[in-house]
């Protein structure tokens, strides 16, 4: 009798073994993408389990797949529902197509990120095709601690392969990487044609059974599966679904309602999409998506026009610089790829968008002062009106694209990224102070260093811890002078209130600071207080914001794309309504009273 071919799987990370049902996702627990083990890691550093080529590297870097010289396919994914995470707390250091021995690093998770995402760190080891090219998976003792790179499982190789099945056991690792890529090559040049209409017939009959496009939200895809956002989960065939051809099983978890695909559920998402099963061409959906993204679209021409007239350059020229910037053909040229490059009278000049751009235009602003002033020395007066425009467009624009545009915006990527990392080393620290400060920066003036990052951020990385954390000191300011409006019996100081604390739970505060609560110092010091630990329980709460919009009114922008109501919308309701009541009862009890008031102004009815 022919002896069976072995293949061992070592430890990816360090930390303690688990049996796969011990997972805390269905999907795994149940061996339904494939046997497999998993390991409750004490370190963040992710080796391959097994030597082969990379075949898959997950968009949000939360999983790894490889398949080995032997036709193993095996998949390492990092973390339990860690694709909401957009990849943030995981750092790849290979990509498709790379070759990887066992035991070399594949990718780095931040433990300390998970935690506070509250996120299960398990990293799972699975052989998604282990139906067909296994006759065993022998998993090592479990509950025990083991370090990486030590040897958990051994697969033990089908000798006779299951029918349709492309294995054989292996006699060089040469003749089987040979023998894999040729049936790799045929099977693509088979089903290639027929692929396409495959998958989209399969999206198709998922999105009809899951209650048809009016019961989706919206929806994403991690490794494995399609995650789906129902408006009514009841509406979905969960039989009907779990046996369509492509489908392994479905399941329910974290609000979400899951499709499990497997390797195939990037080809039928691109499908679901790509054949418009879920459309986004609706006019009501264009209507509302013009409104949302229009402000920072065209960004560049709004602030080119203020930013002119605060800092005395023309507005017009700004504005048309800002237009420029945004013109169709050259955001088209910089969309084509990441490095895009055309040449201006033989000089290299990167492309990139510009959309939602505010450092370039904020500079241009500031040198057109210099531009117009020089231009008007050497242009005589009559011909002024029509050559200082044309020509201070002309070189502001140039310089900007040409240099200012390219270094600007890699330095303000560079302090977004700054500021989130400072964000992730201690979110409660960064909103305890943040928080308790940043009302007084706006008295100063001073919040208008910290604006720009918060619009960049949103721009550049579709959303900002900051931006929730400046939001809750809106609240505390409203919440304060709401205070001074229940508490004082003083009629003109109650009618100023009111109004005050409506206008900071819309967002601006001004009214608030200058109208009541820098008057009675006392007031804002405890509203600062109140901002504070507003702030503190917002890092905590990893609240996080999607728009340039906050306060109360501002609730909308704290619902996460693609997911929608959940655990962050959540977090704002209780960091902002809880910043809310604290404010109001710490300036109700200790931080106002009508004694305050001047005596005149205290006895008038």
């Amino acid at each position: 009798m022919k002896k069976a071919a072995t293949r061992r799987l070592l430890a990816p990370v360090a930390g303690r073994v688990l049996a796969l049902a011990d997972v805390q996702d269905p999907v795994f627990a149940t061996a339904t993408m494939g046997p497999g083990f998993a390991i409750q890691p004490t370190d963040g550093r992710v080796v391959a389990p097994v030597s082969g080529r990379v075949t898959v590297v997950a968009a949000t870097k939360h999983a790894v797949g490889l398949v080995t010289a032997s036709g193993l396919e095996v998949l390492v994914h990092m973390g339990i529902d860690t694709v909401e995470l957009n990849g943030a707390p995981f750092v790849c250091h290979v990509q498709v197509g790379d070759t990887v021995q066992a035991g070399e690093v594949l990718a780095e998770m931040d433990l300390a990120a998970l935690q506070r995402a509250q996120k299960i760190a398990t990293v799972i080891v699975v052989v998604t095709n282990g139906q067909t090219v296994l006759d065993d998976l022998i998993v090592a003792a479990t509950d025990q601690m083991v370090t990486a790179k030590t040897a958990v499982a051994t697969a033990v190789l089908a000798v006779t392969p299951v029918p349709g099945a492309q294995v054989v056991t292996p006699t060089t690792a040469a003749s089987d990487a040979k023998l894999e890529s040729e049936s790799e090559s045929k099977s693509k040049s088979k089903s290639k044609p027929n692929s396409t209409s495959k998958y989209a017939a399969l999206a198709t009959a998922i999105v009809t059974n899951v209650g048809g496009p009016g019961n989706v939200n919206s929806v994403i895809h991690c490794i494995t599966r399609l995650r789906f956002y129902l408006k009514d989960e009841h509406r979905a065939q969960d039989a009907v679904i779990a046996n369509l051809d492509g489908v392994i099983d479905v399941a329910k978890a974290g609000g979400q309602y899951q499709v499990v695909i497997g390797p195939a559920v990037n080809e039928v998402y691109d499908a679901l999409t790509g054949f418009h099963v879920l459309t986004v061409t609706s006019g009501t959906y264009m209507v509302l998506n013009a409104v949302a993204d229009a402000t920072f679209y065209f960004l560049p021409v709004v602030l080119g026009f203020t930013a002119a007239k605060k800092l005395g350059s023309d507005p017009i020229v700004l504005a048309i610089v800002g237009a420029i910037l945004i013109y169709p053909s050259l955001m088209t040229a910089a969309g084509h790829a990441t490095t895009a490059q055309i040449t201006f009278f033989g000089v290299p000049t990167h492309l990139m968008s510009y959309a939602a751009s505010v450092f370039p235009m904020i500079v241009a602003a500031w040198l057109g002062v210099s531009v117009e002033r020089g231009l008007k020395r050497v242009i005589p007066l009559y011909l002024r009106s029509v050559f200082v425009p044309i020509l201070e467009a002309l070189i502001l624009s140039v310089i900007v694209l040409v240099v200012i545009g390219p270094l600007i915006t890699m330095i303000s990527k560079g302090l977004a990224s700054g500021i989130l990392a400072i964000y992730n080393f201690s979110p409660a620290l960064s909103g305890l102070v943040i928080g308790g400060l940043y009302q007084t920066m706006v008295i100063f003036g001073l919040h208008w260093g910290i604006i720009p990052i918060v619009i960049n951020d949103i721009a550049t990385n579709g959303h900002s811890y900051l931006n929730a954390i400046l939001s809750i000191t809106m609240v505390a300011q409203g919440g304060a002078v709401l205070a001074v409006f229940l508490k004082s019996k003083n009629k003109p100081l109650k009618e100023i209130s009111l109004a005050a604390a409506i206008s900071a739970f819309c967002g601006v505060t001004e009214p608030a600071l200058y109208g009541v609560n820098l008057k009675y110092k006392r007031v804002f010091v405890v509203a600062s207080i109140a901002s504070g630990l507003g702030g503190l329980l917002t890092g905590l709460l990893h609240v996080n914001n999607y728009a340039l919009s906050g306060s109360l009114i501002g609730f909308p922008a704290f619902i996460t794309p693609g997911v929608g109501i959940g655990p962050n919308f959540y977090g704002y309701l209780i960091s902002h309504y809880g910043t809310l009541l604290i404010a109001t009862t710490l300036v109700y009890l200790f931080g106002f009273s009508d004694k305050m008031l001047p005596a005149t102004s205290a006895t008038a009815k």
